[in-house]
C-alpha cells in the first residue's frame, strides 16, 4: 500500500491558523522547554530519576504534535498498512501520525473495558495487518512490548516501535531482543540530557 503525504514543508493554512513545519532543533527546543522537569521522580519501570520528561506538556501543544505526526510520517516503510498507539500517551501521537500519513490507526487500552464491545483494541485491526506502533517515551520498553503482545495476538504483525525520546535505559535493547524493530526520533543525549 502506497504512503501519501502531503507536502509538509508547506505551511498549513485555514482562516484563523497557520502552521509551519520545525526543523530538528527547533522541535529538540520545544519539546525540552516544555516538558523536561527536574527533581527527584520515579518512572513507571520504578526506577529512580533526576529528570523527567513529561509526555503530556508536549503533547498537548499543537506545534509540536503536528511537527512528531510529520516525522513519524517520515519512519512509514511501505509495508505498513496501519498505525497503532497506546493509551493514554500514545493516542495524541498517533492520530497525529494518522493525520500525517491518511493511514487508519487503532487505539491499544491499557485493559479490555468492562461494558459494550469489552475491547481492548479501538479501531478496526484486521489479520495480517502491517502495524508501526508509536510511542511516546522509551525507559525500559515494557509498556510498548505489551501493547505489540496485544497486536499480535490479534492477528497482526508488528512492523516496528518508533518512541518520540529514547531515555537509552535499555529500551532499544529490550525491543530489539524481544524481535522487534525500534526507532526514536530523539533520545535523551539529543535533548542535551546527560543524567
Amino acid at each position: 500500500m502506497a504512503v501519501t503525504r502531503p507536502d509538509r514543508h508547506a505551511p498549513i493554512a485555514s482562516s484563523r491558523y497557520t502552521f509551519c513545519p520545525m526543523d530538528d532543533k527547533q522541535l529538540i527546543d520545544r519539546i525540552r522547554d516544555e516538558s523536561l522537569l527536574i527533581g527527584d521522580f520515579t518512572l513507571r519501570s520504578g526506577r529512580k530519576s533526576k529528570y523527567y520528561l513529561d509526555k503530556y506538556l508536549f503533547e498537548t501543544q499543537p506545534d509540536i504534535l503536528a511537527a512528531l505526526g510529520a516525522k513519524f510520517a517520515d519512519r512509514v516503510t511501505p509495508e505498513v498498512t496501519r498505525l497503532a498507539g497506546a493509551e493514554l500517551g500514545g493516542i495524541p501521537l498517533v492520530t497525529a501520525a494518522a493525520m500525517a500519513t491518511n493511514l487508519p490507526m487503532v487505539l491499544i487500552r491499557n485493559q479490555k473495558k468492562d461494558y459494550g464491545t469489552a475491547k481492548q483494541l479501538e479501531g478496526k485491526l484486521e489479520a495480517g495487518d502491517r502495524i508501526m506502533i508509536v510511542e511516546d517515551i522509551a525507559t525500559s520498553g515494557g509498556q510498548v512490548l505489551e501493547a505489540a503482545k496485544v497486536i499480535e495476538a490479534a492477528g497482526a504483525k508488528v512492523v516496528k516501535i518508533v518512541a518520540v525520546i529514547d531515555r537509552q535505559e535499555g529500551a532499544r535493547e529490550n525491543v530489539e531482543s524481544a524481535g522487534y524493530t525500534f526507532e526514536s526520533l530523539f533520545t535523551k543525549s539529543d535533548l542535551g540530557i546527560d543524567q
